[in-house]
């Protein structure tokens, strides 16, 4: 069976995982015969939610996060209101 997206079995181009504080975040880069796009997985207490970004927006997503972190790094921010 070819490596379509209704195929589980279809290996991943790449996949990245990083945990940020409870929330598990997973990036798997995957192709089907529409084309390659990014899987964005965040888990939380069992909770999955995703989003999808097709491949050719890869550059304009990178570029809107540099911006964002630019913007985080050069603010001031608030104390957590997480408990300690």
């Amino acid at each position: 069976m070819p490596k379509t997206e209704r195929n589980p079995e279809a290996e991943p181009l790449r996949v990245e995982t990083f945990q940020v504080e409870r929330k598990l975040v997973t990036l798997i880069l995957r192709e089907n015969p529409r084309g390659r796009f990014l899987r964005i997985i965040e888990e939380v207490n069992g909770r999955r939610d995703m989003v999808v970004v097709p491949a050719v927006g890869l550059r304009e997503l990178r570029a809107a996060l540099d911006r964002i972190i630019e913007t985080d790094e050069s603010t001031d921010r608030p104390d957590s209101v997480l408990p300690a």
